[in-house]
């Protein structure tokens, strides 16, 4: 896993962008990787991309952040926002039976549609904010940092 983000790391500081444009891009794909969207999250990191002629590494090493290691986490905590914004008890949460049947599964995961969603957006939000902030202030200070003249 280190290796991983080292290597995302490494990928976002090569990108040859403004350190804005660069920040914008990746905080946009972490709020994507919140999308309540299941399974769409590489197409619209794109599409994005592609419409606001923005970096698509940048943005898809955001939206990767939801992956097969970090879905549930994400999703669980982003109801869990959901279920207190909305004030929706989440007691119910632990009681779904997952190996019920599609049928019985929708009934126990309605009541948490909203929170779901709600919750997701909401969380999507608030990480992208300080994604954006952190990585063009990194960005900028390395520019910086590489500008001035050897000693």
């Amino acid at each position: 896993m280190r290796g991983r983000l080292k290597r995302a790391a490494g990928i976002l500081l090569q990108i040859q962008d403004t350190p804005h444009r660069t920040a914008l891009a990746f905080a946009i794909g972490v709020h994507i990787a919140f999308n309540p969207l299941l399974g769409v999250h590489t197409l619209l990191a794109l599409g994005v991309a592609v419409v606001f002629k923005l970096n698509r590494v940048a943005m898809l090493l955001g939206a990767f952040i939801n992956n097969p290691w970090t879905i549930a986490p994400l999703y669980m905590a982003g109801t869990l926002v959901g279920c207190f914004v909305l004030r929706v008890p989440p007691e119910g949460l632990a009681r779904i039976q997952w190996s019920g049947g599609s049928v019985a599964l929708w009934h126990a995961l309605q009541p948490f549609l909203w929170p779901f969603v709600v919750g997701n957006l909401l969380l999507g939000t608030l990480c992208a904010l300080p994604a954006y902030s952190l990585l063009r202030r990194f960005l900028e200070r390395r520019t910086a940092a590489a500008a001035l003249p050897a000693a």
